[in-house]
């Protein structure tokens, strides 16, 4: 595994709270959802906060799938369905100025 650092520095960054209602996610599974973002696109580093714990409920991944569309995926760990309450969900998006070149020190 090589580590690279970004060259130049963050060229954007965005915040946005949103109210988001997932829709339910059946047992033992992962489940992605989008949600409308403004001005995050693809290739953006995007963090996401959901604002309480849902037992049984993780958020394991988020991604900007399309130009201002943010894809959430939840996982179900528990032996039945379990639909997340409506909340208003934090995201951070950031966009490096350049590219992600080779190993550090190429």
């Amino acid at each position: 595994m090589s580590e690279g650092l970004l060259g130049g520095n963050v060229r954007a960054l965005g915040l946005a709270s949103f109210t988001f209602n997932p829709a339910s996610v059946a047992s033992a599974t992962s489940a992605e959802q989008t949600v409308t973002v403004p001005g995050a696109r693809v290739g953006d580093f995007v963090f996401l906060s959901k604002p309480t714990a849902t037992a049984g409920v993780g958020i394991v991944n988020a991604r900007v799938s399309a130009t201002d569309t943010v894809a959430v995926t939840f996982v179900n760990a528990t032996a039945g369905a379990i639909d997340p309450a409506s909340e208003t969900y934090k995201i951070l998006w950031v966009r490096a100025s350049g590219n992600l070149p080779g190993a550090i020190g190429d």
